[in-house]
Order: C-alpha cells, then structure tokens, then sequence
C-alpha cells in the first residue's frame, strides 16, 4: 500500500505539468466533451500501459538503448507537426455546442491520445522511474512491488486526467464557437512548438554520433 500511494503521488505530479497530452484532452475536451477528451487519455495511458508490460517482461534496458530513443525524437517530432497543423487548419469544424451529441467518432481521438503519447520523454520517464523499482522487486521477496508502482502511477495519471476534462466540461458550457477556436488554434500552435523541440532534442542526441 505504501508503494502505491507513493507512486500515486509521482503520477500524479508527472501529470500536472502541461505537456502534449494535456494541450490535446483539452482541445478535445472543448470541442467535443468529456468523453472525447477522456478517449486522448487513455490513448495516453494505453502506451503507458504497453510501456510497463515491456519492462515487466525485461525490455529497460532495451528501451533505453540510443538507437531506440533518438529515432523517436523524429518519430514523436512528426506525430505532434501532424496534429498541431490538423488543429489549426481544422479549428472552426467538429465542434459540437455543450447541448448537442457530437458526431466525432470515440476512436479518432483515441488515436490521437495513442500518437501524443509516442514520444522518447515518455519513454525515458518509464524507464527511469521503474528501473530502481524493477532492480529492488528482483531483490525483494516482495514481487508485487513492481504492480503496485505501476498501478499507483497510472491511479495518478487517471486522477489528473478525471479532475481536468471536469473542469473543462463545465468551462465548455459558457464558451463560444469563437472561443473554442482560439483554443483549437492556440493549442496546434502549442503542439508545433512541442514538435520542434523534439527536433531540436533529436538533433543533440545525433551529434555525439556524428561529430
């Protein structure tokens, strides 16, 4: 139980930050509801999940070899440009007013939970903050320790996520179109600008290489 409820509260911390996932639930989240802002959170947490499989099964060290993390640099930089100029070019269409059912489907955004959530911080932050509890639960006697990390981290994350798309479910019920259109816009900028960083990281991780 202690386990959990500490990495309930990393989850929970890693969470809180605005990154690209967040910037994407809330568009989605003003556009479409609760539920399509959820759908980019579990895509989110869908990797996330995957990521804790790999490791449980023995791939850390293999997730956090060079020529696996920098490729996604690239990989993530391209995702978030995609989804960043999707949502400005888009930012008047599939928004759907607080008292109507929207025709987007679940699974659109879903995927694109799933393409954020690509990315090598994610990834680096699953091995780093698993690989001292993966190395303690080997020692141990205890083998749950490695569940209950997991399963805390993710509690968090599943947290953060409820607790923001409320907020944003009730903020959506007194925007305008208007409104919501500076948002979509403002968040493809923010998306872009998550894309070039990812770039910018991509292109320090290759220069030991080819310097």
């Amino acid at each position: 139980m202690d386990i959990y409820l500490k990495y309930l509260l990393i989850g929970l911390a890693i969470a809180l930050p605005v990154g690209a996932i967040t910037i994407e639930m809330t568009k989605q989240g003003l556009k479409n509801g609760f539920l399509h802002g959820w759908a980019v959170g579990l895509g989110g947490m869908t990797i996330d999940f995957a990521l804790i499989v790999l490791m449980s099964l023995g791939f850390a060290s293999f997730l956090s070899l060079p020529f696996i993390q920098i490729p996604l640099w690239m990989v993530g930089a391209g995702f978030l440009a995609f989804l960043g100029y999707d949502s400005i070019k888009n930012a008047d269409k599939d928004i759907t007013p607080a008292d109507e059912k929207t025709k987007k489907s679940f699974w659109s955004t879903y995927r694109n939970g799933l393409l954020v959530a690509v990315s090598p911080g994610n990834l680096v932050f699953w091995v780093s903050v698993f690989g001292t509890v993966l190395s303690e639960s080997y020692i141990s006697s205890d083998k749950w320790n490695f569940a209950g990390a997991a399963i805390g981290v993710l509690s968090g994350i599943l947290i953060h996520d409820l607790g923001l798309l409320s907020i944003v479910s009730v903020t959506r019920k007194v925007m305008s179109r208007k409104m919501i259109r500076a948002v979509s816009v403002i968040a493809g900028v923010l998306l872009i600008g998550f894309s070039i960083y990812f770039v910018y990281e991509f292109i320090l991780a290759l220069l030991p290489y080819i310097s």
